[in-house]
């Protein structure tokens, strides 16, 4: 990498060997950093700088073609790990295989060690028992699943895209931190929908298919609907009584 991107990385050893205040200001001098960066540059930092194994999550939403494509050119076999709740649109399915062709993917799918008919058996619909139930199967469906494959790729950097505009849970995330003992790095989270729309513009990447139905964020056909007059994209989701489902967020 060029001389400018060459930072000292503190172990993860090191900085959770810190107090709170010291590993908030170590981040917080990374993080002043790589605000000055464009994404392209904090992937290829990441890649070659930060230490251990590196992973990327990917639900294959609306947008997720700019990040995928981004990661495989600094990384061509980064491993992309995708939770696959048995409730995804048919078009999700057809948009994993799509981009998993085209980008030549190094995809690893985790699912819920239950079925979903083994669930809905057991628990009932749970996407309907208000918030309680959604979050119980957000842990089942999409935490437990999340934890067991970065676990397994002895993984020490996660990679996602989150980006700051698209909720307001997400407004004051940074660049760079450290979650449950790994680095996480947004690497487009102050990117806004006109950059995401240039970005895939520019290579011809496509969106998901239900974005010309009207979706701008999808996930569970049961939880996700087209964006109507008057909302937020997090409105969207989980019938407006939430918008992170635990992986990025404790819940």
């Amino acid at each position: 990498m060029h001389s400018e991107f060459d930072v000292a990385i503190p172990s993860l050893e090191t900085l959770t060997a810190l107090d709170k205040a010291g590993q908030q200001q170590a981040l917080q001098e990374l993080n002043e950093l790589l605000a000055n960066w464009t994404p392209q540059q904090r992937m290829a930092w990441a890649v070659n700088s930060l230490p251990g194994n590196k992973a990327l999550s990917s639900s294959f939403g609306i947008q997720s073609a700019l990040l995928l494509h981004m990661s495989v050119n600094v990384q061509a076999d980064i491993p992309v790990i995708l939770t696959d709740t048995g409730y995804l649109f048919d078009e999700t399915y057809q948009f994993v295989d799509e981009l998993t062709q085209r980008f030549g993917l190094n995809l690893h799918v985790y699912r819920s060690r239950l079925s979903p008919a083994w669930q809905e058996a057991r628990y009932g619909q749970l996407w309907l028992k208000g918030l309680d139930g959604l979050e119980q199967y957000n842990k089942m469906n999409k935490v437990e699943p999340m934890n067991r494959a970065l676990a397994e790729l002895n993984t020490s950097v996660w990679i996602a895209g989150l980006r700051r505009v698209q909720s307001d849970t997400r407004q004051q995330l940074p660049i760079l931190s450290v979650q449950n003992g790994r680095y996480k790095l947004l690497p487009i989270v102050d990117w806004d929908n006109q950059q995401v729309h240039q970005y895939l513009t520019d290579h011809q990447l496509p969106y998901h298919p239900l974005w010309q139905k009207g979706y701008v964020s999808v996930g569970d056909t049961h939880t996700s609907k087209p964006l109507e007059p008057g909302e937020l994209e997090q409105d969207t989701r989980f019938f407006g009584l939430k918008r992170e489902c635990g992986l990025h967020f404790d819940i």
